[in-house]
């Protein structure tokens, strides 16, 4: 019994002993191995973080053609669309062009009437007052035909009330003022009632050559019709494009008109009064 006891402690021993010899050698060949996957986890993101970079600035270095926009109706329209669009741009720079000169002229005759209230109701006569005036001022053209109506009241026109035949001339002058002051607005009137169908008759060319080409194509899937018919109705949009322009500047240009042409018909009023004032008097007839 004894022996046996024996035998049993010392193969305890024996176990314990190897289990420890064998643990240690384990352990250390189990170990090492996350380090590498780790290594690999934090590899794979600095990795990518470039590919990532170079990405992006490709997305935002790449250009896309649009090949629905307004080059591409200008590289597929025909001779009928290219001269639709040359004569919108003709409306266009015309309806610009006579804005910025109305708009001169107006600003002008507005520094001409502060001018003519400041030097010529104080000059000694109406003559030395209209030669202070400068040669394009309107003002002078009104006092100087409000002189020669005055100084030509002989002959036939002797007959005609000097109070009459004054403010006939004067009314005259202001006419012709006013025209002047008119030239270019029918341009604009025209333009802007014209320009929306000049620009709905480039769409409607467009569309029916756009379905032509479909027609003889035999395709009408979405990216077939999409580009010709957006190329056509490009063509409305500029043709509102030119008209809205033109009808606001000329609404505009009206009003100003308005608001110089009294500053006019008030310095001829007080024009006819002066020259009736100084006027001879002509021998009662008997």
């Amino acid at each position: 019994m004894l022996k046996m006891t024996r035998l049993t402690a010392a193969a305890a021993v024996l176990l314990i002993a190897a289990a420890t010899a064998v643990i240690p050698q384990v352990a250390p060949a189990q170990t090492p191995s996350p380090a590498p996957a780790a290594q690999t986890e934090a590899a794979a993101p600095a990795a990518a973080a470039p590919a990532a970079k170079a990405a992006a600035s490709a997305r935002a270095t790449e250009v896309v053609d649009n090949p629905y926009g307004f080059q591409a109706l200008l590289k597929g329209s025909d001779i009928v669309a290219k001269i639709t669009l040359a004569i919108l741009a003709i409306m266009s720079m015309g309806s610009w062009y006579v804005i910025i000169t109305k708009v001169y002229e107006q600003y002008r005759m507005a520094k001409q009437a502060r001018a003519a209230d400041k030097t010529f109701w104080t000059a000694p006569s109406v003559r030395e007052g209209a030669e202070a005036l400068k040669k394009s001022s309107p003002f002078r053209f009104i006092a100087e035909s409000g002189l020669e109506a005055s100084g030509k009241h002989t002959g036939l026109l002797g007959n005609v009330d000097l109070n009459e035949w004054i403010s006939m001339s004067i009314q005259r002058a202001i006419d012709n003022v006013q025209s002047r002051m008119q030239d270019g607005l029918a341009f604009l009137a025209t333009v802007g009632s014209t320009a929306p169908f000049v620009g709905l008759f480039g769409t409607v060319w467009g569309i029916v050559n756009a379905l032509t080409a479909i027609g003889i194509a035999g395709q009408a899937s979405i990216d077939k019709v999409a580009g010709p018919v957006g190329e056509a109705l490009i063509m409305t949009a500029i043709g509102l494009a030119v008209a809205v322009p033109a009808v606001l500047g000329y609404n505009w240009l009206v009003r100003r008109n308005k608001t110089a042409m009294e500053y006019v018909r008030s310095f001829g009023a007080d024009l006819h009064a002066v020259l009736l004032a100084t006027a001879p008097k002509s021998p009662t007839r008997a």
